[in-house]
């Protein structure tokens, strides 16, 4: 504006004084006045059209902040719908079926349902603040096991292969969040194993700066899938509902990338399409002793320097694996399956023989393996199977000494080798570490513990007056559990680490009854904690069961040689959770609980049995959801009636669209059509029509958190 009429000005001047200087005839002045006039003029176009494309500009913000306004609103508002579908498909299927097993895509669908409700929650804590950073010492491998473990779950008869490509500079220990980094992980593996019917995923983990204390990590996660365009990509963090075909897309992403960011971390994405995408996570880490370049040493000079031999059906398998055994200073040898059949290699020579499971299939390579054992018997036969293949490994012959499932990591290497040499007896420089193997002397249950049927909160007080120690790093499992039990009449005392657990256990004055350990947590994990608890002969009738995401047989033996009495599998199954506690406290005489108990409430004010359904009946989860959206949202009155009088109305939808799609989740119906009908409002705004609205927003949000306040606390 200032530019034209600078410009008319100097028109004006050059006017004026050629009215005044025309009896002067000057031809200069002339042509001087007529070149400022142009040069007005020119300035007056330029500026009209730099006037134009800022205008258009600012109408292509507008529409690109409408159209993501409406993807969010899509994918809020449709989080309880979306649920409802997959419940009601779920439902029928499982009343349509007679069989005592339910059907695999029933079992994977209730999977999802839970990975969204899980996800959910933890989009509700991002949105409230509540995600806390820490950082403690933690073991990488336990990470990446837990990771292994939960994934193994969703995508079992897969035909893939994951492998885990782990630099020789990778620390065992580092000093960070390993929760988050578990969560983040977890996240981007299910997003590319969805993705992916077969082929191959690769993680390799690298150091690429080191300085003084702390060192940058890079996880480099590689699938070989159909890859993205970069249309796709541009929106890849931004979770979306899609309507066609009832499922999210990319809540998990969204969480992963906002957890790794709060962690000082980044997320890259490349892709080629038809070639693959390559999800890239760089986070800092400060290391626990900076100055120990050998993260791992066998306790003994003679479990080094073995000569090794591995054919694996996947080539790429096969060199990661050659690396970690090459770490220990053995002599690796790799061939191809084509190559080794072809060939028929001698093999005498080698101390330890890993072979892909399917080799064992050629009757002529058996008979051949069977007598160089007899003439040879130090050599240790191991055969290999993939994550995913679930096949039975009875059919495996004699000269099997072992079964690997890949993926692997350094630490599993290092004590698969102490294992086959030495009986498992691992020594450690870390004191902690060196723990003599000493049993309880309660009974062992390695099978998996059977879900009682029909079990509720009421359920639980069959163990009132019992002490439970709870060691569990994630407080959204604490919470769950404490929903779980909070009418049961126990003494609930929580650790957020192994080394708590074992300090709870050894101060407290009164004695505990069950202990329930979470295997990876940080500061020590529960396989330590446990071997320190079996130390104490005071603790020899103690049960201590894992509470665990780990499938991997290894990880399983590990457990039980710790002093562990049984195993649970996350997420939490409250029918496992009593028959355990069943199994190793004596039930106490029914009391009368019914005076605490209130009937589930279903109304217009929230519709609580649909919402536990949400859920796959998990009343723990649905409780922690009702108690994240509280924290969250049940003061959003205040907020509501504060952003319509400043005239902030565009973060009034955001919070009506965030308010729509939650109330939508947990079953409220009347403050999900208010949000609704105030929503399209906001669309065209009017001041004193809104605040209207307010009183009546209040008292919604008052009816609704009250009574969801006196569900939980019943």
């Amino acid at each position: 504006m200032k530019i034209s009429v600078i410009a008319v000005t100097i028109c004006a001047m050059g006017a004026a004084y050629a009215s005044n200087d025309i009896d002067g005839n000057d031809t200069l002045v002339w042509i001087a006045l007529f070149l400022l006039a142009l040069i007005g003029i020119f300035i007056i176009y330029v500026f009209s059209r730099q006037n134009a494309k800022i205008q258009a500009m600012y109408q292509r913000i507008i529409r690109t902040q409408k159209e993501m306004e409406q993807k969010q609103t899509e994918f809020l508002s449709g989080i309880g719908e979306n649920i409802h579908t997959i419940v009601e498909e779920t439902y029928k299927e499982v009343t349509s079926t007679h069989s005592e097993c339910l059907p695999q895509n029933v079992l994977e669908k209730e999977r999802t349902l839970l990975n969204v409700t899980a996800d959910l929650i933890e989009f509700l804590r991002l949105k409230s603040n509540k995600v806390t950073i820490v950082k403690e010492k933690f073991n990488l491998n336990n990470v990446l096991n837990e990771v292994a473990g939960s994934i193994q779950k969703s995508f079992e008869n897969r035909d893939i292969e994951l492998i885990y490509d782990i630099d020789k500079n990778i620390p065992r220990y580092l000093i960070g969040d390993a929760l988050h980094l578990e969560k983040a992980l977890r996240n981007l593996f299910e997003y590319v194993f969805s993705h992916l019917d077969k082929g191959e995923v690769s993680l390799t983990i690298e150091t690429y700066a080191t300085y003084h204390d702390t060192t940058q990590i890079e996880f480099r996660l590689k699938d070989n899938g159909k890859g993205l365009t970069q249309e796709a990509l541009k929106v890849l963090f931004t979770p979306e509902y899609d309507e066609e075909n009832n499922t999210y897309k990319r809540l998990g992403l969204y969480v992963a990338h906002a957890l790794v960011t709060q962690m000082g971390g980044k997320i890259t994405v490349y892709s080629v399409p038809e070639k693959g995408t390559t999800f890239t996570i760089n986070l800092p880490f400060d290391l626990v002793d900076p100055k120990e370049r050998r993260h791992y040493r066998l306790p003994d000079k003679v479990l080094t320097v073995k000569n090794v031999f591995i054919v694996d059906d996947n080539y790429n398998s096969a060199l990661a694996l050659k690396k970690m055994f090459a770490y220990f200073r053995h002599d690796v040898e790799v061939a191809t399956k084509e190559e080794f059949l072809r060939k028929k290699m001698k093999l005498e020579r080698f101390d330890i023989i890993l072979l892909s499971e399917s080799i064992f299939k050629h009757k002529k390579i058996v008979d051949y393996l069977g007598r160089i054992k007899s003439g040879k018997s130090s050599i240790k036969v191991l055969a290999m199977r993939s994550l995913f293949h679930t096949d039975n490994t009875e059919s495996l012959p004699k000269i099997v000494d072992k079964m690997l499932v890949k993926p692997m990591t350094q630490e599993r290497v290092f004590e698969l080798v102490v294992d086959l040499y030495t009986n498992g007896k691992i020594a450690d420089e870390n004191p902690e570490e060196t723990v003599d193997e000493r049993q309880s002397k309660l009974p062992v249950y390695t099978g998996t513990i059977p879900s009682e049927p029909n079990v509720s909160q009421k359920s639980f007080a069959d163990f009132s007056g019992r002490r439970l120690l709870v060691a569990e790093d994630d407080e959204i499992n604490r919470k769950v559990i404490a929903n779980v039990l909070k009418h049961s009449g126990m003494e609930i005392v929580f650790a957020e680490n192994g080394r708590q657990a074992v300090n709870t256990l050894k101060e407290s004055t009164k004695a505990f009854d069950f202990v329930l350990m979470d295997i990876n947590m940080p500061v020590m994990d529960g396989y330590v904690a446990t071997q320190m608890i079996r130390l104490d002969t005071e603790f020899d009738e103690l049960p201590v069961v894992a509470f665990t995401a780990l499938s991997l047989e290894s990880e399983r033996e590990k457990i039980f040689k710790s002093g562990m009495n049984a195993y649970l599998t996350k997420p939490l199954d409250i029918g496992q959770l009593y028959n355990v506690f069943k199994t190793f406290m004596p039930v106490t005489e029914q009391i009368d609980v019914s005076d605490k108990t209130i009937t589930v409430i279903s109304n217009n004010i929230i519709d609580m049995k649909k919402g536990i359904a949400n859920v796959s009946g998990n009343e723990g989860l649905y409780m922690e959801i009702l108690q994240e959206f509280l924290d969250a949202y049940g003061e959003s009155d205040a907020l509501f009636e504060k952003l319509i009088k400043e005239h902030r109305f565009e973060q009034a939808k955001m919070l009506c669209i965030d308010m729509k799609g939650l109330t939508g989740a947990v079953g409220a119906k009347e403050m999900f059509y208010l949000v609704a009908h105030i929503h399209q409002m906001l669309l065209k705004p009017d001041q004193k029509t809104l605040l209207l609205e307010v009183p009546v927003y209040r008292e919604k949000l008052r009816v609704l958190t009250q009574t969801i306040r006196n569900y939980l606390d019943r």
